[in-house]
């Protein structure tokens, strides 16, 4: 039968900073990062495409959008 190995407190902290500081934990850790902020890109990217969708059916254009910039006294 096999036993169970418990670690210490001690030990569990040990570890922690062992894997901290381990180089192969901050590679994935920015792997993660990095995909998770290309999803949030993607999400912003679909967000922006449906409100696109709603202001052209809206008949809101380019060409609007500008002139009502012009309008106020900034250059586009």
């Amino acid at each position: 039968m096999a036993t169970k190995l418990f670690l210490t407190d001690e030990q569990v902290e040990r570890e922690i900073e062992r894997l901290q500081e381990s180089d192969l934990v901050k590679l994935a850790k920015r792997e993660e990062y990095v995909r998770n902020r290309r999803r949030q890109y993607l999400y912003s990217l679909r967000s922006y495409e449906k409100k696109g969708k709603e202001l052209a059916k809206s008949g809101i254009t380019m060409e609007v959008l500008d002139s009502m910039l012009k309008g106020c006294g900034t250059d586009a």
